[in-house]
């Protein structure tokens, strides 16, 4: 009763006229919402003409997204063909990368492997250092905290070493969904057309620097103190066993895509950024050096959020409908920024750190050697992470020489006062907020919103369709449990375990909605503005060093650009050079408008 209500479309939510769209990113919009409307008028019509149309059914029902052809194999009226031949391409979807090259790759551990550090969502993976891993969950409430995983399982996937061995020679990565999901699975379980594990899936690096899963656990609320809650599934031995893991990697991305959008993508760059730029309009002038260094990193920000608000993450809303969580996708959220968001571990290094897939090594050129090189995420994150610390660097120095010019700065110390005491008021408590009493935390602050408003935000944003555009490789959630040989659903799963998984898929319009929003999200309009760009460089700042400094900032970024073209070339670097392997450009600076799966936008604008 005290929340402020949300203005419903058609009314728009309020965003500054400064900060809305220009009529370029406006077109932009404007024209995917018309092409997502057609996009989904196909799978709308099959679905209301039989229900047997409703769902996957065969691998041609998903190619037929990509076919111009999809129209002639339904008995629609003549009219419907008219608008096809009409309007040519309006009603299919661009073919997604991941199977431009290799149509079968999402079907391999080793692409399974890869795009956990070089898809669309690279930083989920952590080493392991305890195995079996434990829950932190309370077993009065969630059951036992020991993981169901054992050393049988997983030993004769790891090149004769013991797993204690395997471990200390940082060979063994996880990414962890059991303590995130398990608390919400018995409400997303009763949801409709949902079913979710919470899940945990081992690595195995590999001499080659590649990795390759070798157990996926998959957890269940506990129904009774003997209940078979937890089941681990291991690469296949037979047919049937093949289909189960395949079923199990599906419900491992769909948990990771969950994550993804509500966790890494939405709340870490697109809502924790939005008070420190709210501020920034409040507490600065225009004038004011910092505000000034912030100011392309804030674009459209405001007015992207808005947007969100109205259709995303909405009640009923695309990423509700869409996703995993349903209903309770938000709470998903807003539990991860209590028990897990930190704004002192947003720094690239202190989560790679964090995450154990780097240690500190003053000898490094960025003070942190990676546990092995190949994580394409990493090595060109940590070279714009650099660029950017060394520009705001000389950027700072240059206006705040003494650290008494920061503490008596009564515009900045508001700014940031504001930005956690009012924006982040939850956790304005904590001891780990950096404090602005000197120069290299002002730094490490500025350094931080940018690398998260570019760099972090276009790795996360920009191959949501490359990737998550092919529903079988990333589905965003899952409508069916692998079945045991007790279930009723065992004898369909075995006459038919293709239409069984294909079935588990999201239904064919969910897929079509996501397909039509991840197409947006990942397109550059026309006026973006790249890092190391700015409208008119030569004149936002009248002083001639710090020009200088940007100018190097930007020949920096062209640079970095042909250092990651070199990489994706290097034979050496299976994770993003091989046949069919999609080379890593996330967070190469530049792109041409459209979906490119590369370019690093100033700010979070899409």
């Amino acid at each position: 009763m005290f929340a402020e209500s949300r203005l419903e479309k058609p009314n728009p939510m309020y965003v500054p006229r400064d900060e809305r769209f220009e009529e370029s990113k406006q077109n932009t919009f404007s024209v995917k919402r018309l092409k997502a409307v057609l996009h989904n008028l196909i799978p709308g019509l099959k679905a209301s003409i039989s229900a047997d149309n409703q769902d996957f059914n065969d691998f041609s029902d998903v190619d037929g997204l990509y076919k111009d052809d999809v129209l002639k194999k339904l008995p629609l009226p003549n009219v419907v063909s008219k608008i096809q031949e009409s309007s040519q391409g309006l009603l299919k979807y661009d073919t997604p990368k991941i199977i431009s090259k290799d149509k079968f790759a999402w079907l391999r551990d080793d692409e399974f492997a890869r795009q956990a550090i070089a898809g669309v969502n690279p930083i989920g993976i952590e080493r392991l250092q305890v195995f079996p891993p434990v829950s932190k969950l309370d077993p009065q409430i969630y059951g036992p905290q020991e993981s169901a995983l054992k050393e049988e399982h997983i030993l004769n996937q790891l090149n004769g070493m013991t797993v204690q061995q395997a471990i200390d020679e940082n060979k063994l990565f996880i990414i962890d969904y059991h303590d995130v999901y398990l608390p919400f699975l018995e409400r997303i379980n009763a949801l409709d057309g949902r079913k979710a594990y919470a899940t945990r899936t081992i690595f195995f690096l590999t001499p080659l620097d590649t990795l390759k899963p070798v157990a996926i656990e998959l957890s269940l609320p506990p129904a009774g103190p003997s209940s078979r809650s937890k089941r681990v599934v291991t690469p296949a031995i037979d047919a049937t066993t093949n289909w189960m893991w395949q079923l199990a990697k599906a419900h491992v991305c769909a948990n990771d895509a969950g994550v993804h959008q509500l966790y890494n993508h939405w709340l870490r760059t697109h809502a924790c950024m939005e008070p420190f730029i709210l501020a920034a309009h409040r507490q600065m002038s225009a004038m004011h050096p910092i505000f000034k260094l912030l100011d392309p990193h804030m674009r459209y920000t405001l007015e992207i959020n808005a947007l969100a608000r109205q259709s995303l993450i909405n009640a009923d809303g695309i990423i509700e409908n869409c996703f995993t969580p349903g209903r309770y996708a938000m709470e998903i959220s807003s539990a991860f920024y209590k028990n897990y968001w930190r704004f002192d571990m947003d720094t690239l290094p202190a989560d790679l750190i964090r995450r154990g897939m780097a240690e500190p090594d003053p000898s490094q050129p960025h003070g942190l050697k990676l546990v092995f090189e190949d994580y394409p995420y990493a090595a060109d994150g940590l070279l714009i992470w650099s660029a950017i610390e060394n520009w705001v660097r000389t950027y700072v120095n240059h206006y705040y020489p003494h650290s008494s010019l920061i503490i008596n700065d009564k515009e900045l110390q508001a700014w940031y006062s504001e930005s956690i005491n009012v924006g982040h008021a939850d956790r304005s408590h904590e001891s780990w907020w950096p404090t602005l009493n000197n120069s290299e935390n002002l730094v490490t602050v500025l350094t931080t919103l940018i690398w998260l408003a570019s760099a972090q935000h276009a790795a996360l944003n920009f191959g949501q369709y490359p990737y998550g555009g092919y529903v079988p490789n990333r589905p965003p959630l899952m409508r069916r449990l692998i079945p045991d040989e007790s279930d009723p659903e065992y004898a369909s799963f075995i006459a038919d375990p293709q239409k069984y998984f294909l079935n588990a898929l999201p239904s064919l319009l969910q897929a079509s909605k996501y397909m039509a929003v991840v197409d947006t999200l990942s397109t550059h309009s026309p006026d973006e503005e790249y890092l190391g760009e700015r409208q008119q460089p030569s004149i936002w700042s009248g002083d001639a060093e710090i020009v200088e400094a940007f100018y190097e900032f930007s020949a920096e970024m062209r640079r970095i650009e042909k250092v990651i073209d070199g990489r994706n070339r290097d034979k050496k670097l299976r994770n993003r050079c091989g046949a069919g392997v999609l080379p890593y450009e996330l967070l190469a600076p530049s792109s041409e408008p459209g979906v490119t799966c590369r370019g690093v936008p100033n700010s979070v604008s899409t």
